[in-house]
């Protein structure tokens, strides 16, 4: 790779199973060497491309920690550093690449085989190894710049194409920026054509504009999608008042009718409302009298009517009651209706079609009870269309045809993907068919240790920041090779525009800086700021609002 800076440090053992040691060079400063680090090794035959994964303070002779030397002993301290005390390195090889005479010219990182002799020279990774490693972004659009390594400037760029190729995850604790960082993961795929988005958006973050979390006052405030590509980008609301107050040009106005309502779209719903499962087995007995009618058939009824609709059904009073009673929340919901004359889907596919990126807004309908009803019924049924239509492709094998592929993006995915409902609902069943229907999703969420651990080795691509809880750390590493390196990683990382970037579509795991999510970022995705388009804006809300 050219001409090496100063060395950071020499191999002084290690084994392909657990990593390798350095012993970090006199002069260097152990408080310059920080967990996440790309450092590079320089084997006889190879390069190794590593991550530093932890730091240990090692002597000599035990001796010395009896009787340390004094602060006021400087020159005792100057004498032992580098001799009788030193740092250990741990590092974490993760790719290598010929080197020497005899490399190709079109070399090609490959995962780790083998791992380098002793006193091979470490150097900390430069630009031309991010670069070589990581792309940049070029014509093809198959890179996207998500941020930058630690104490580096060389952008770090995903695989959009091996990104969309799986189901991908988003995960940290509240406060770490999970919402930016999937902002921005969306602003690629978008910009670069990857995949059409449809985006369940509980707490109206992704549409229009947004609070930063560093505060309230106006220049905290950050452009959402539709802000930024335009008509590109579709908002969908089930709230028109809040999106009209939030002087938001809302697309389309979502209205569900209680015969698009199946069984299935009320299975997930069984913790919120606390439904036994003999409640569940009630809805089908229902639904078998009443078919798409049934949930219009159970809420008209009168409580003194509950008890001659089970004898006729012949299902146990008290659990067709208890299913009534709590059913009878869903008509708090004003976007539910009894009939409805507009085909929603039809509608949603007909912008999907085009191209066109979708994002539905909640607005005050946020509960999670509305969260995972709304999800889990449109999901279904476009799902349902992806099916039939990747089956026609295949019959003609005609490329007009082939579907568009679809990623949709839910938040608090382990309401969806935990044990139980992985296995009831569209969530888990999309998750586990990877990309076969053309279908994946983006899960976002601050406890991964409650979503089933089969759907989370199945994550394509995990991005993640900040998480505290050893059950978290431990569970979305599920499917990680020896990944007791990466936990020290991940519980070094700061609270805020930091992450772990690991799976299908990085080459390796990497902690990067995240992109600054501003002013230049909008520009460099392609924001249109002429005059006239900004006109044509005021106009609008003008004419809107008054």
């Amino acid at each position: 790779m050219g001409h090496r800076p100063d060395e950071l440090g020499i191999i002084t053992r290690g084994s392909l199973l657990e990593g390798v040691e350095m012993k970090l060079s006199p002069g260097r400063s152990v408080e310059d060497i920080t967990a996440g680090k790309f450092v590079v090794i320089e084997g006889e035959k190879h390069e190794f491309f590593s991550m530093i994964t932890d730091v240990r303070l090692d002597v000599t002779n035990a001796q010395i920690l009896s009787n340390p030397p004094s602060r006021e002993n400087t020159l005792l301290r100057q004498v032992l550093s580098g001799t009788s005390t030193y740092t250990t390195v741990m590092l974490r090889p993760m790719l290598m690449l010929r080197r020497g005479e005899n490399a190709p010219n079109d070399r090609v990182p490959e995962p780790v085989k083998t791992i380098p002799t002793h006193f091979a020279t470490v150097y900390e990774a430069d630009e031309e190894d991010v670069r070589c490693i990581f792309g940049g972004e070029s014509q093809d659009r198959k890179y996207f710049n998500v941020g930058t390594p630690l104490d580096m400037e060389t952008p770090v760029c995903l695989n959009l194409d091996r990104f969309v190729e799986r189901s991908n995850g988003i995960f940290g604790k509240t406060g770490t920026g999970k919402t930016f960082l999937t902002r921005l993961v969306l602003s690629g795929l978008i910009k670069n054509e990857k995949a059409v988005n449809f985006i369940f958006d509980m707490h109206s973050e992704y549409g229009w504009g947004a609070i930063k979390e560093t505060g309230g006052s106006k220049q905290d405030f950050v452009k959402g999608l539709k802000q930024i590509f335009g008509s590109r980008v579709a908002i969908f609301t089930l709230d028109p008042d809040s999106s009209r107050r939030r002087k938001v040009l809302a697309d389309h106005e979502v209205l569900i009718g209680y015969d698009q309502i199946a069984v299935e779209d009320v299975i997930p719903l069984q913790d919120e409302l606390s439904l036994h499962p003999t409640a569940m087995e009630a809805a089908y007995s229902v639904w078998a009298k009443y078919k798409n009618d049934w949930m219009e058939a159970l809420l008209n009824w009168g409580d003194e009517d509950i008890k001659s609709l089970a004898d006729s059904l012949g299902v146990h009073y008290e659990s067709l009651a208890a299913l009534y009673r709590k059913l009878r929340r869903l008509r708090n919901f004003k976007f539910l209706v009894p009939k409805t004359s507009e085909d929603l889907i039809k509608k949603i596919m007909e912008y999907m079609d085009k191209g066109t990126h979708i994002v539905l807004e909640f607005g005050r309908e946020s509960s999670m009870l509305c969260y995972l009803l709304v999800a889990n019924i449109l999901t279904r049924r476009i799902h349902e269309l992806y099916v039939n239509r990747t089956e026609e492709y295949l019959a003609t094998q005609n490329p007009a045809d082939k579907p568009k592929h679809l990623v949709i993006t839910i938040e608090e995915a382990h309401k969806f993907l935990n044990p139980r409902a992985s296995k009831q609902t569209i969530f888990g069943t999309i998750a586990r068919e990877l990309r076969k229907y053309y279908v994946s999703l983006l899960v976002v969420d601050q406890r991964p240790s409650g979503i089933d651990d089969e759907i989370l080795s199945q994550i394509g691509t995990k991005i993640i920041a900040l998480l505290n809880d050893e059950r978290d750390i431990q569970a979305v590493l599920t499917g990680v090779s020896n990944p007791a390196g990466l936990r020290s990683v991940l519980a070094s990382l700061d609270s805020k525009q930091q992450a772990l970037i690991l799976g299908h579509a990085v080459p390796m795991p990497v902690v990067i800086r995240s992109r600054d999510y501003d002013e230049q970022f909008y520009k460099e995705m392609g924001l249109l700021l002429e005059k006239e388009r900004e006109e044509k804006i005021a106009a609008d809300i003008e004419a809107l609002f008054g």
